[in-house]
């Protein structure tokens, strides 16, 4: 395993930027296609799957901004988002092993971070293929 990056996509190299990107998508795909689907199918209640997955979008948001898989600017919120989504969604759990059932806007405000969250991520890998073109587009003299 290799340190932290010493640099995000603001002052990356266009094949580093491209290394980026693939590392970005497969990790993307692999997250829509494996891991939601086999989120969906536990036997748990829809708050507990909701929050493993923000658990989870922490620990990968954690993970891109230490291997600068992208703009540090927008790291940032997607980490913010991912982390409030997993407080509330913890808060809504610990509400329910207390016989409080109500709080539905809980869990509601969380799934709306996460694809807020999730936005961001796909804000950054379109904003490195915009870098990436763009780097390699011949500047006129």
């Amino acid at each position: 395993m290799r340190g932290p990056a010493p640099h995000t996509a603001e002052d990356a190299s266009p094949a580093e930027l491209r290394q980026a990107i693939r590392s970005l998508l497969l990790m993307l795909l692999a997250l829509a296609v494996i891991v939601v689907p086999l989120l969906a199918a536990l036997p748990l209640g829809q708050t507990t799957r909701t929050g493993l997955l923000a658990s989870l979008l922490v620990v990968l948001a954690f993970y891109w901004m230490y291997a600068g898989l992208g703009y540090r600017a927008l790291l940032l919120v997607q980490l913010l988002l991912f982390s409030v989504a997993t407080v509330l969604l913890t808060t809504k759990a610990g509400l329910v092993l207390v016989g409080i059932h109500r709080l539905g806007i809980l869990r509601r405000t969380a799934m709306g971070l996460i694809v807020l969250g999730t936005a961001c991520a796909v804000v950054n890998l379109v904003s490195m293929l915009v870098a990436v073109r763009r780097r390699r587009a011949p500047h006129p003299s």
